[in-house]
């Protein structure tokens, strides 16, 4: 059984990675940033998360949008343009070789600090770039068995506080949830937002499906997801009800079917939430067709597109 949508077989060509810093490819050991660089210091900067199919990084102009307005959100110059940044990804697979089965991680952070303190006016350097793309596929078990939740009691914050809809560096509030997810034998959190309604998880965003519709939740306290937002444009485009609500766990546990999106794994079926089975245990029909519909629809974005 799979424990956690990120999972995956390890790969021994990843060993040999080059890695993209600061527009210099470094062998996998000598890819460092600086003790002084605003990302370790403080988890200052922004991430994307991106899969490769056919040499093509999938969804990147949506990932590219979330990217700089995370940036200008946390008045951070990137300091390099997104035509750049998508040359550098190209350079990254390129240099490594890589087609399919491939994730990327893209990292920004503020630079390095002139010494370990918040005020991003200490700030001395230009902003740390960093491309890390590995030989990384999903599990089969994952996307065939799905994965169980616990709902944790770390709820996620409020705009006002720390704006979910940042991808931010900073991860603890999801660390926290993650941990006390598996330790209490789950594989993933199920996050609710400040009123007690269901959110999101740790790491991906979760559906219910009720009848023949699919609900998720209102979006007021979840990252602006690319696949959760991708899964809800193929339900727009084959006739199948979905919804943007606001749902309690009663929801959930009569829900059908259950399931997460995240780049990574895609689509991937819930079989169980706080020990209640949904619904038959096993991946439903409509996850299979959702998993299917979002197959194509990646299949689609990458081949419109043209390495630079």
């Amino acid at each position: 059984m799979p424990h956690g949508t990120h999972d995956h077989a390890d790969d021994p060509r990843n060993a040999e990675i080059l890695v993209w810093v600061n527009g210099d490819l470094l062998p996998r050991d000598r890819a460092v940033v600086s003790v002084f660089d605003s990302g370790f210091v403080l988890g200052d900067g922004v991430w994307e998360g991106l899969r490769v199919r056919g040499g093509h990084p999938a969804f990147v102009d949506l990932h590219l949008d979330r990217l700089y307005e995370g940036a200008r959100a946390i008045l951070m110059d990137v300091g390099m343009s997104r035509e750049e940044l998508t040359a550098a990804i190209y350079e990254t697979l390129r240099a490594n070789d890589m087609h399919e089965g491939v994730h990327v991680r893209l990292m920004v952070t503020r630079g390095v600090k002139s010494t370990p303190y918040q005020d991003p006016r200490v700030t001395i350097g230009p902003a740390t770039v960093v491309i890390v793309a590995e030989h990384k596929e999903p599990m089969p078990a994952t996307v065939e068995q799905g994965i169980t939740l616990f709902t944790t009691h770390v709820r996620r914050a409020t705009p006002d506080t720390l704006d979910p809809k940042l991808n931010a560096h900073s991860k603890l509030n999801d660390i926290q949830a993650c941990i006390q997810a598996f330790t209490a034998g789950a594989d993933e959190a199920l996050m609710l937002d400040p009123h007690g309604f269901v959110a999101t998880c740790n790491s991906t965003h979760f559906f219910v499906v009720k009848g023949d519709e699919v609900w998720t939740s209102d979006g007021r306290f979840c990252l602006g997801g690319i696949t959760r937002g991708n899964v809800l444009r193929v339900c727009r485009e084959n006739g199948i009800t979905a919804r943007e609500t606001t749902f309690s766990l009663t929801d959930v546990y009569s829900a059908d079917e259950a399931f997460v999106t995240g780049t990574f794994a895609g689509v991937v079926p819930v079989r169980s939430v706080d020990g209640r089975t949904i619904g038959s245990g096993a991946r439903g029909p409509m996850v299979e067709r959702l998993q299917s519909l979002y197959v194509d629809l990646v299949d689609a974005d990458v081949a419109e597109r043209v390495a630079p």
